[in-house]
């Protein structure tokens, strides 16, 4: 079908007329509104973007259905902007094979809302001991290029040190999930070591506890001359630590550091665990303040490459618990442009053209996805993202299109809504 998009102001630019057709953008300019469009869009005062990627996506499929699935995971990310997501590794079964692997593919393939990546488990069943099938997996129709065993750190050096060589071979990337369990527990450590912590008798997580992972993962990094990726990056010290490791990879051109951070350590503090709302109870923690700021600044400055959602779906029986005994995690996908229109383009941190940067073109970039985080041109696939940058509204959790409603944002007011989503020029989403 043929689409035209009309008075689009293109990454925050003049408005002009976008024509697509074919699944590609034919035409750019004054355009005349003819009748040879199947559908003609007026996008007067909304900017346009390329479809947005996340790199760190929860589908739950297979396992936790009634949590999430690969379908209404897809729906979400088509609500919030997104075109192309990477779906974690850390369902039931894990996605530790080439079979799983394309199985998740396929689910995504059918839903036809966004194009669904697995990322493959660095380590069978995510145990930390053994390899998983990282070359099958990258040779399957999935053509897995991220891998992580999200959900826990592979905190053994040496078998972090085998994966980055192996993925090397194939330009793959090791996204970590940095947390030294001998200083911050799996399944225990769950609120940000401070005075806080103290008073509400919760078990501490410390932001050392990331960071001493961070340095370990970028030295490894350079000895093998390979590529890793540190999610949810969540304190000041990570910063520190990333913008040395950036320096020294820029200079010796070998290997390579990127990292992400989420849309709620953006924004939300630590504080906020003072009501014992499990909603706000998130792995790595919410953190004070001065981590919130230092992540701001090395969003903008190009530290930090990516915002990623961390979409954590959950059932309401794992998450209506006392604080220390709920799920980790919380829901991201529909308000994540929200969030950082909010902050990071209200605040003048970032330009749409900065936001285009950090939720499509740098997210494809580490991914390897092509076709996604393109140019808006002539020529190019039309993966677009419409949104309405004056839009202000308050957050119902009720009207997600997740199946879970462990939503932070719910009545917060954010600034900046997702009007319209197109993968390929077909709408998958449009109010």
């Amino acid at each position: 079908m043929s689409l035209l998009i009309k008075g689009a102001s293109v990454l925050g630019a003049a408005p002009t007329d976008v024509y697509v057709e074919g699944g590609a953008i034919r035409e750019i300019g004054s355009l005349s509104a003819d009748a040879s469009a199947d559908e003609v869009v007026d996008a007067a005062g909304l900017v346009l973007l390329p479809g947005l990627v996340d790199l760190h996506t929860h589908l739950r499929q297979p396992g936790r259905e009634d949590a999430e699935t690969v379908a209404s995971g897809a729906a979400a990310a088509a609500a919030g902007g997104y075109t192309a997501v990477l779906a974690m590794a850390n369902t039931s079964p894990v996605t530790d094979t080439a079979e799983a692997a394309v199985s998740v593919w396929e689910l995504g393939r059918e839903a036809g809302l966004a194009d669904v990546f697995p990322v493959g488990a660095v380590t069978k069943g995510l145990a930390g001991e053994e390899l998983a099938e990282l070359s099958l997996m990258n040779r399957s129709r999935a053509g897995v290029k991220v891998f992580s065993d999200d959900g826990r750190c592979v905190s053994d050096p040496r078998v972090m040190r085998r994966a980055l060589e192996y993925v090397k071979a194939f330009g793959g990337v090791i996204s970590q999930h940095s947390q030294d369990p001998s200083l911050a527990p799996y399944g225990s450590a769950c609120c940000h070591e401070g005075e806080l912590s103290g008073r509400l008798g919760l078990p501490s997580w410390p932001g050392v506890a990331e960071e001493v992972i961070v340095a370990r993962d970028v030295m490894l990094a350079r000895h093998t001359g390979s590529r890793v990726h540190v999610a949810h990056a969540s304190t000041a010290g990570t910063v520190e630590v990333l913008r040395w490791a950036k320096a020294q990879a820029e200079k010796d051109g070998s290997w390579a550091v990127t990292a992400e951070v989420t849309p709620h350590h953006l924004l939300l503090t630590t504080d906020l665990l003072a009501g014992y709302d499990p909603t706000f109870k998130v792995n790595p923690p919410l953190r004070p303040a001065e981590d919130v700021e230092a992540l701001r600044a090395a969003l903008a400055d190009g530290t930090i490459d990516a915002v990623a959602t961390d979409h954590a779906p959950h059932a309401r029986q794992d998450k209506e618990h006392a604080f220390v005994d709920a799920a980790f995690g919380m829901l991201g996908l529909e308000e994540a442009l929200s969030v950082v229109s909010t902050v990071m383009v209200s605040s003048g941190l970032l330009d749409w053209s900065g936001v285009a940067r950090v939720m499509s073109t740098t997210p494809a970039r580490i991914a390897g996805l092509e076709g996604h985080g393109r140019p808006i041109a002539v020529g190019e696939p039309a993966n677009l993202t419409l949104a309405d940058p004056a839009a202000t509204y308050v957050v119902d959790r009720d009207r997600s299109l997740s199946l879970s409603r462990n939503n932070p944002w719910h009545d917060r007011k954010l600034t900046g809504r997702v009007v319209s989503t197109f993968l390929r020029g077909k709408k998958t989403y449009g109010e």
